[in-house]
């Protein structure tokens, strides 16, 4: 199976969460309950032991996913070729949570504990190269799969009555309380979450972390392909009512939220993503390649690619040559800048190609059904590998603020 798929299997993320930030089930969101009939509640599931280092991905002192290759070669236009070998921190001051996204493909409506390739896959991609500046914590959480949404999107409902639609939630909750009681300690943290993860950890910082003391703690929430909502205009409320979008890079106590859609093809009216879920709302969008607004680099970290499910996602990065790591960098290439249409807000990635260089002109990611590609999902496979590298530098950044500040100021410079 493709890295690339893999990272962003989200291409089939679950859409319900990631257009309504909740961890409602495909069956309670396309059949409620008659007014006058209540559903009856599901069984209670017995929670999970997280004290298990089975029970996660990636886990300070375990051998897991984080530890898969993030080694990568640098393109330049050229056809020059360098190879980046990963190096993780040695000392972290700073913990990373990851809550993955729609991956899952168990049979069922609700995933099991048992992580497979696609678990593992999306871990390389979208969170393993954080253990450069974090130590890295992924629990593993019976997600709503990539199977029961297929099953959606072609008309056939699984079975869902019997399971509880915030089954995911507790058990992402469950994973942060043993976190905070076991390994916290006071140190700061990153939360990363990218599709169905984002909207578990939106419910997770409103109802955890959002104006409580903990806050404190945060550098930032990382929520890739999300719908973050603030008023119109605003970097609070919405979502949240006291946790602002991030505006600078030593900024503390921000979001970082954004749905990435190529420049060319903006969101059509149908997206998935972008769209405001109220009056007076509208859909968060940061730019991690310029956090103060405009264009910026996007310094990414793009999979090597491959087949998937019959689609081609090959690339022939380098004329006459072979990469031999897990990850490619083309310096110069991307550029993103937040924009609105009559749709909603999105991240515009722009290519800069060179016809006379030797490297590619074009990336792949595009999600594609039956050979066409799909608009409506824009470039929701790679949010988190086209800012990989913009999004490592801004927690460097948080991470040596939050280090300058004394113990009593450290408040005050999270709610600035």
């Amino acid at each position: 199976m493709s890295r690339l798929m893999l990272a962003g299997i989200a291409a089939v993320a679950l859409a319900a969460c990631a257009t309504t930030n909740t961890t409602t089930p495909p069956k309670a969101q396309a059949q409620a309950a008659p007014s006058s009939t209540l559903a009856p509640a599901p069984p209670p599931m017995t929670p999970n032991d997280y004290s298990s280092p089975a029970s996660w991905l990636c886990l300070p002192g375990t051998e897991g996913a984080c530890g898969a290759s993030e080694d990568a070669t640098v393109l330049s236009a050229n056809g020059a070729t360098r190879v980046e070998n990963f190096q993780p921190a040695s000392n972290p001051s700073v913990d990373c949570f990851y809550v993955y996204p729609t991956v899952s493909l168990d049979p069922g409506v609700v995933s099991d504990m048992n992580p497979g390739p696609e678990e593992r896959g999306v871990v390389q991609q979208q969170f393993a190269r954080f253990g450069a500046v974090c130590r890295t914590f992924a629990p593993m959480y019976r997600q709503f799969t990539l199977t029961a949404l297929a099953a959606r999107m072609q008309g056939r409902e699984l079975p869902a009555a019997n399971v509880d639609p915030k089954l995911g939630y507790h058990d992402v909750v469950d994973a942060w309380n043993y976190y905070l009681a076991h390994y916290n300690n006071g140190r700061p943290f990153v939360l990363v979450g990218h599709s169905q993860g984002s909207g578990v950890l939106i419910q997770l910082i409103k109802n955890e972390i959002d104006g409580k003391p903990i806050e404190k703690q945060m550098l930032s929430a990382i929520l890739m392909g999300s719908r973050v909502q603030v008023p119109i205009g605003k970097d609070v409320g919405g979502s949240f009512q006291s946790t602002p979008l991030c505006h600078a890079s030593k900024q503390l106590g921000c979001v970082i939220a954004y749905a990435s859609f190529r420049a060319t093809v903006p969101p059509p009216a149908n997206s998935r993503f972008g769209k405001a879920e109220g009056p007076g709302l509208e859909a968060a969008c940061v730019n991690p390649a310029a956090l103060g607004g405009g264009s910026g680099p996007a310094h990414a970290y793009l999979s090597k690619g491959g087949m998937f499910n019959g689609v081609d996602y090959t690339t022939d990065w380098v004329k006459g040559k072979t990469i031999d790591t897990p990850f490619v960098s083309m310096p110069g290439f991307l550029t993103a800048r937040c924009e609105k249409n009559d749709v909603g807000t999105y991240l515009a990635i722009t290519m800069h190609p060179d016809p006379k260089g030797r490297r590619t002109n074009d990336i792949k990611g595009d999600v594609v059904v039956l050979g066409q590609v799909q608009p409506d999902w824009g470039l929701h496979l790679l949010d988190a590998n086209l800012f990989m590298g913009n999004l490592l530098d801004i927690v460097r950044s948080e991470t040596k603020a939050y280090g300058a500040k004394k113990p009593g100021e450290r408040l005050s410079a999270l709610q600035k």
